[in-house]
């Protein structure tokens, strides 16, 4: 019934972060703490100040990036490279998430709301590196984050998805909403599921229900 509701799919679209490897790596962790301590530096405000800054934006804006840039006029691009200078040592090779990721018919790219350098790191650390045709960042966007719409559009134009037939998986409930308004197939990879008519298919386990694919 899930391989029959995917048989149309040419194009397969896949986040990131808490998507591509599971939430209890806590790279995101590693992250956030990135984020407040240039957010710190940059504006020349304390630890719970710059939190809570960064917590509002990431709700208003989409990332905390975008809300900077708004507010702030900040350089997106020493933003990036400070708050994904992260360790990926924990993170493990999933041999069977990159054998259904081969075997998934038509084009395959990542996008995310972080940066491809970041996002090119990743995939090696998981060994699912070589099996995509694209890795696009926030930076393809125009540094536009995700949920907004506009952000979509701009990557997909340039990797040339057909939204017709495509899958977007994802792991933020919000950034589901226009992929399923422009007529993809929507997956939630998360520990909990969550209502909502832009969301097709909820798992917990990325590599089982690409497993159901094959």
């Amino acid at each position: 019934m899930v391989k029959s509701a995917f048989s149309h799919v040419e194009h397969w679209v896949f986040d990131l972060d808490n998507t591509l490897y599971p939430p209890s790596a806590r790279l995101f962790d590693q992250i956030e703490a990135k984020m407040v301590a240039y957010v710190m530096e940059t504006l020349g405000i304390d630890h719970g100040a710059a939190d809570k800054l960064r917590g509002d934006y990431w709700r208003n804006h989409g990332t905390t990036l975008a809300g900077l840039m708004a507010d702030h006029d900040i350089d997106p691009e020493p933003y990036l490279v400070a708050v994904h200078d992260i360790t990926l040592d924990h993170l493990e090779v999933d041999a069977a998430l990159a054998a259904h990721i081969a075997a998934l018919p038509g084009r395959k790219i990542v996008y995310t709301n972080g940066s491809a350098p970041y996002a090119t790191r990743v995939l090696a650390a998981r060994g699912l590196s070589g099996l995509f045709d694209g890795i696009y960042g926030v930076e393809h966007a125009g540094y536009r984050p995700k949920p907004e719409r506009s952000a979509f559009e701009r990557v997909f134009a340039q990797a040339g998805v057909d939204t017709t037939r495509a899958a977007m998986f994802e792991d933020d409930p919000r950034n589901l909403t226009a992929p399923h308004a422009m007529g993809m197939r929507t997956v939630y990879v998360s520990p909990e599921p969550h209502e909502g008519d832009h969301i097709h298919h909820h798992t917990t386990d990325l590599t089982a229900f690409l497993g159901q694919l094959r």
